[in-house]
Formats: C-alpha cells, structure tokens, sequence
C-alpha cells in the first residue's frame, strides 16, 4: 500500500510540474525590461518570451505581437522552442505510461512488467525536468551576462521574468514527482507485499436451476 501511495503523490507532483512546464513556455515574461538609472520612470515596459514580445503601458494598455520569421530568431529561442515543446511532449507519454503502470489501475495484469511500465513512466518524466532546465537555465545565463556587461546600454537590459521562476519550479515538481514514481515501482517489485491489494474477480455465471426457477415463476 505503502509504493501505492508514492506512486499517486509522485504522479500528482508531476502533472503539477506539467502544466507548469505549458505554462511557462507560453508565457512571453522570460525577459523583462529592467528599471536602471533613468529607466526608474519608463511609460511602458517590455516582456519577451519564445512566441511573442509585449509592450505594457503604464495606463494598464498591453500590446502583444508575435514573431514573424522562426529562421530570424536567435539561436537560444529557437533552442528553447525546441527543448521546451519536446518536454511537454515527452511528459505526456511519461504520463500514459505511468497510468498504465500504476498499481491503482488494471490496464496491465499485476506482475513485474507492470511495475517496469511505471519506472519507465517516472523516469521519463524526472528527464524531462532535466530537459526543461537546459532552456531555463541557458536564458538565466544570458539575461545575467548582459545585464553585467558594461558595452550593453541600459536601455537593451533585462531581468529574469516570471516564466523563468515558473519552469524552474516545474522542473522541480517533474525531477521529484519522477523519482517518487520511480520509487513507488522499484518498491513494488521487491517487495509485492507492500503493493496496492487489486483483487479481480470472474463474473458470476447463472446456474442451471435459476433458469428453471425463472420459468416456473
């Protein structure tokens, strides 16, 4: 019962992670304009994400537009396009194959394959925390190196925007909810005592004699 239960917590925590990931992938604030020196009273502020930038105005008016060419991009967005989308992807079949082989589900007959189906499941998903990082992080380096980097006017900074703090934080819930996942099966095929008690039970077949009850009645 004990593996049931860090299987669900660590399936819980990775759907959490899941969305998360969406989230911020679709979210345009990896990138925010930075208040320095004469920027401190600005009249708009600018987001940049890897769909669209937004310009928000101080009256509350924002304005969004997406890129129009994917080969002007520069090398990280269409990198982080890439990993991000691939994640999201990837956790999806993590997710198939975790309630496939989950221990509160019947989809595959009690047994060690089934507990090799929810490890495969979770680690998928604690590798595609590990993916989602490569984009996040690699962003983070570079808003970090040009805000500090003295040949770049103040105007052209940025600082790390909220969608950044969001995939790192799905990252987390995927790398942990994937190892409870995994912990979960590994428990479960080494010990099948501490498993999840599915019972099957074959459909009643109506004996002769209620037939003939049937018809005297």
């Amino acid at each position: 019962m004990g593996s049931a239960v860090l299987e669900i917590l660590g399936l819980v925590l990775c759907l959490i992670g899941w969305v998360g990931l969406i989230l911020a992938c679709g979210l345009p604030m990896w990138q925010v304009t930075a208040f320095l020196d004469h920027n401190i009273v600005t009249a708009q502020t600018t987001w940049k994400g890897l769909w669209m930038s937004c310009v928000v105005q101080s009256t509350g008016h924002m304005q969004c537009k997406t890129y129009d060419s994917v080969l002007a991009l520069s090398t990280e967005v269409q990198a982080a396009r890439a990993l991000t989308v691939g994640a999201a992807l990837l956790a999806l079949l993590a997710l198939c194959l975790t309630l496939a082989g989950a221990q509160c589900t019947t989809c595959v007959a009690p047994g060690p394959n089934k507990a090799r189906v929810a490890l495969t499941g979770g680690a998928l998903y604690a590798f595609c925390g590990l993916l989602a990082l490569v984009p996040l992080c690699w962003f983070a380096n570079i808003v970090v190196r040009e805000f500090y980097d003295p040949n770049v006017s103040v105007s052209n900074k940025y600082e790390l925007g909220a969608a950044l703090y969001i995939g790192w934080a799905a990252s987390a819930l995927l790398m942990c909810g994937g190892g409870l996942v995994c912990c979960g099966a590994w428990v479960c095929a080494r010990r099948p005592d501490l498993s999840f008690p599915v019972k099957y039970s074959a459909p009643r077949r109506p004996a002769a004699g209620d037939y003939d009850k049937k018809n005297y009645v």
